[in-house]
């Protein structure tokens, strides 16, 4: 059961909804239009009869050292920015667990960078963090 205030927040936040998700899909496209000609960075495309929030950007990075070197510098400049999750079977309490795995999900966490993406990201941030990802690569 939801309290009074908490119902009353997730109404109010169910009214901003479409405009959040608007704003994520804008970041990602703007991110996409700006990187994606970059060789070896990759995003992940929308399924077709899917509608993606793009709540969250990733890219792929053709490397760990290409991932790593975009995060740090990233770090520099004071921008958060994070590897996609670390996949179950990497996770120390999970090390003595079976693991059914065929390398796609060691592979996506050593090349996937989730970028900032909040809906409150306004041009120059993202101006920002397009150039400085340009200049690293």
């Amino acid at each position: 059961r939801l309290s009074n205030v908490l119902a009353g927040i997730g109404r109010g936040q169910m009214e901003v909804l479409p405009d959040r998700v608007a704003a994520r899909r804008k970041n990602f496209e703007i991110y996409r239009e700006n990187l994606n000609s970059i060789p070896g960075i990759s995003f992940m495309e929308e399924a077709e009869g899917a509608y993606s929030n793009r709540w969250l950007t990733t890219i792929l990075t053709p490397d760990f050292k290409t991932r790593e070197g975009i995060r740090l510098t990233l770090e520099t400049e004071n921008i958060e920015s994070r590897p996609l999750w670390k996949p179950m079977h990497l996770q120390p309490v999970f090390k003595d667990s079976p693991a059914y795995v065929d390398g796609v999900s060691q592979d996506l966490f050593n090349r996937g960078l989730c970028l900032p993406s909040g809906s409150n990201l306004i041009p120059s941030d993202l101006e920002r963090i397009i150039e400085i990802i340009t200049k690293t690569l």
